[in-house]
């Protein structure tokens, strides 16, 4: 049963939304609460890329990559690329160094990072480029084999324009595939896809007004529940903003729970905690 947010708790998720940088970050020795079911969409966009969204115990980040004169810049559209904004500089580097700081994790004694890296130029080549960067940082990624996966600090995986077929036909590497609602069908090994995910508009007419309709919670139940027996993570993009919406995603069981607002969502997950 679907309870409900009173008036008061949706005015503190709301008023989040103003938390200054500063106070993101944990200012005055606050402790992080890793929160591993918060997904940082578009995370780039955020005043401090990574940071911010670590500052509040995001556990899933997600960048968008344009290969450009053989760089990863990191942008929502190709106009916006600018060569200081780079997919290492911005992210990789950075957790490395978190990472060697907290003596192997991203959180201290805590879990690991997921890293969603949206390819938005030419597939292959873009994911080329990427393959060798990571193997750059293999301290700290994941490495995957056929029906194996060794676990580091940070988990990569790639969606948007994804090379399937390269990237299934490589014995070893540092990235899975973000899969799509057909992969259940398909099975493939979780070695491969280990995530799927698709837009909520695409499965549900409900936007978070009034109460989910039954026939509509029936179906989101049924793909978590065939998702989660074949131990893979779900995910939904393009997800309506708001706690009503929240709640009902996070009492299906839906793994990442996609946000623009970060301190709105932490707040929310941290309530869910002290329940």
């Amino acid at each position: 049963m679907i309870r409900s947010l009173g008036t008061a708790q949706i005015c503190l998720l709301l008023a989040a939304s103003a938390v200054t940088a500063s106070a993101i970050a944990g200012a005055g020795g606050a402790e992080v609460v890793p929160l591993e079911r918060a997904h940082a969409h578009n995370d780039y966009n955020h005043a401090r890329p990574l940071e911010d969204a670590l500052g509040c115990g995001f556990c899933s980040v997600e960048v968008d990559v344009f290969l450009v004169d053989g760089k990863l810049l990191v942008a929502h559209d190709r106009d916006q690329c600018r060569i200081d904004r780079d997919l290492e500089t911005l992210y990789l580097a950075p957790l490395r160094e978190r990472i060697q700081a907290n003596d192997g994790s991203v959180y201290k004694n805590g879990p690991g990072l997921t890293l969603l890296i949206d390819i938005k130029s030419d597939a292959e080549k873009t994911y080329a480029a990427l393959d060798r960067l990571l193997a750059k940082y293999k301290d700290i990624f994941t490495e995957f084999r056929v029906d194996e996966i060794s676990q580091r600090a940070v988990t990569a995986l790639i969606s948007g324009h994804r090379p399937v077929s390269m990237i299934t036909g490589q014995e070893r590497r540092f990235a899975a595939l973000d899969g799509r609602p057909a992969d259940l069908k398909r099975d493939p090994s979780v070695s491969l896809v280990p995530l799927i995910s698709t837009s909520w508009g695409s499965m549900f007419s409900w936007r978070g007004f009034g109460e989910m309709p039954q026939d509509e919670r029936d179906k989101l139940d049924a793909f978590v529940k065939q998702a989660h027996e074949q131990e893979r993570r779900v995910r939904f993009w393009a997800l309506p903003w708001g706690p009503r919406v929240w709640e009902v995603v996070y009492e299906a069981g839906v793994d990442l729970i996609n946000a623009d607002n970060l301190t709105g969502l932490r707040n929310f997950l941290l309530n869910k905690r002290d329940e």
